[in-house]
Order: C-alpha cells, then structure tokens, then sequence
C-alpha cells in the first residue's frame, strides 16, 4: 500500500497536470502554515538555538532524494582536507531508537539510527549524531567530539538550529515538479525560499546562472557477502536485476543503464524496511542495490547482491566559494 501511494504521489508532483490543481487549496494552507511557522522562529515566539561552532544545513526544499547524502560525503572530506574537524548530525529518519539523541559509531545499526545515518558515519568517519531535534543532536555531537564545524543533514527546515550556511541541493531533473507546496506538489517550502540560501546545487544539469551543478558517478559493484569489486562493465550482458528504496530509483536506474547494463528494475519507497523477500529473485542473476539500501540488508544478503558506490563531483569554483564563506563567518564569530 506504502509503495503505491508513494508512486501515486510522484505521478501527480511530476506527471499528472490535473490533480495537482485540483489539491491546489490544500497546498496554499501548507504554504501559509510554513511561513507562519517561520515567522514565529523570527519574532522569537519559537526559540532559535546557536551553536559555539559554525553550522552548515545541507537540506531541499522538495520532498525525496536530491543527492544530499552523496553531497555531505563530499563536503566531509573537503573540510577534512582543509584542516577543519567537521562533525555530522542528522534526523536519523527511520531509525527505531527507543530513546534520542543517539550517537553513531560502528555498533550502531540502520534500523536504530536510520540507513542514511550509516551511509554517512561509515563514508565519512567523521563523529555523528543524530535525533529529530536537531539541537540535540548538535549538544551531543560536541559533548562527545572536537569537531569544530557541524555539517546538518536534511535540516534547512529546522529553524530551530541557527545556521551559518545553508546548501539547497534540487534535481537537475525533476526540479520542482508542478512547483505546489504539499500535498499538492513536492514542495516544503514555496520556491522563493532559495533566495535566501547560500548555496543552489543542482544534481545534474544547471539551469540558472546562481547554481552549480554536481554529478554523481559510480563505476564499481561491491559484494555485499564478500566484498569482491567488480567494475559495472563486467555486467554487460549478464542480465541483472536493479532495486532502489530512495527518494527518486529512476536516477540509480539511469546511473546502470547509462553504463550498458540491462536490469530489471524494482523500485521501493524512500527508506525502505528491506526484508530477505524483497531482493531475492528467481535464477542466479545478480542483483544491484544502492549502498544506502545495502547498509539494511548485511545481514541477510547473499553473493548474488552487490552495491554500487557513489561519489558527488561539484562544479569547480563552488568549493573555493564555500571555504571562503565558512572562513569568513569563522572569522566574524571570533
């Protein structure tokens, strides 16, 4: 039922011109609730909390997956290599804790701090916390680590957290859909939000001369059972099948598709509770996941089951810009 309304939805933010209209009134009220909500955080009504350190929100403003977690990734090392100490904190969207914050490490798992949570912490190696309070999250990232600049997952919506740079992150191929708040259209916020961020990044193709644009690549399956890497090609003409439980599966799809490979493909909801039923197929072929969807299915995968690693590549220039701008309020707040 999850996975039809979910297709169901899409259909309409991105396909359907009718629908959407008529949900139309549906979308102003989620709109004007979002900017009132806002509102109440500016006059002060809602309380802002402000970190010792500076804090960088990487988020979207539209529902599903735009590449920020392989964005995040990237933004670790940059800031690693710089000489920062960069510390993550995420919602931990799907994790099952029983009690918040919690503190990711290599005893943690995907169905108590969530699959994006894991990705991240084991990419990165970089100290991480997540909970649904952001704040909290950030008090025992600090409590616990030296980092000296916090990276925020998915939060340019949680106004709670003050933010010394914002990153919207859209896809260069679906944008914004029909461009209506939920439940409507794919919108958090209404469009115009974007004038106020720091940073567009458009996973793909650019369109406006304010973004930059980033690709993902990823040319290597991994074995889940294994580890044994094999590059992408070596799939050519085997037959395989291709699952996703992220928030657009077309775009992996596309990724294996563009390599010369052919799979059947099987598309799930964003951060799918993967049980052994679900990825195992009739014959021998190999089956092709995201490494975000691996991190929940370790357990119970066999050697038919491989990974596809990915990394993101901004354009130049966004980088020098963005080091510049964290030097410069790093500066300020000194």
């Amino acid at each position: 039922m999850k996975k039809t309304l979910s297709r169901w939805l899409v259909d309409i933010w991105y396909k359907d011109p009718f629908i959407g209209v008529w949900l139309m009134p549906l979308g102003f009220l989620f709109s004007d609730f979002v900017k009132f909500r806002k509102f109440l955080y500016r006059v002060g009504v809602l309380k802002k909390h402000t970190l010792p350190v500076p804090v960088i929100v990487i988020g979207n403003i539209t529902v599903g997956g735009t590449g920020k977690t392989p964005l995040i990734i990237w933004l670790a090392e940059l800031l690693k290599s710089e000489g920062f100490k960069p510390g993550i904190i995420s919602r931990g969207y799907g994790g099952q804790a029983e009690s918040w914050p919690q503190w990711v490490d290599a005893n943690s798992t995907a169905e108590h701090v969530g699959d994006e949570a894991m990705l991240i912490a084991k990419q990165t190696a970089c100290p991480m916390a997540v909970s649904p309070l952001r704040v909290d999250a950030a008090k025992l990232l600090l409590e616990k680590s030296d980092c000296n600049v916090i990276l925020s997952d998915d939060g340019l919506q949680h106004y709670a957290l003050n933010r010394d740079i914002e990153i919207a992150v859209i896809d260069g191929e679906r944008r914004f859909g029909n461009s209506y708040c939920l439940p409507a259209g794919p919108l958090r916020e209404p469009i115009e939000r974007l004038q106020s961020v720091d940073f567009i990044v458009v996973n793909g193709e650019k369109t406006e001369d304010n973004e930059f644009s980033m690709q993902i690549t990823g040319n290597t399956a991994v074995n889940l059972t294994t580890g044994e890497q094999k590059s992408l090609q070596e799939f050519i003409g085997t037959g395989c099948h291709a699952l996703a439980g992220i928030g657009n599966p077309d775009r992996f799809f596309k990724l294996l598709e563009s390599a010369g490979l052919t799979c059947k493909s099987h598309s799930f909801p964003d951060h799918y509770k993967f049980q052994l039923g679900d990825i195992l197929f009739p014959g021998s072929e190999p089956v092709l996941m995201t490494e975000k969807d691996a991190v929940k299915c370790m357990t119970f995968a066999t050697s038919q089951h491989w990974y596809i690693p990915v990394k993101a590549i901004p354009e130049t220039g966004f980088s020098e810009q963005l080091l510049n701008l964290l030097r410069e309020k790093t500066k300020t707040a000194k």
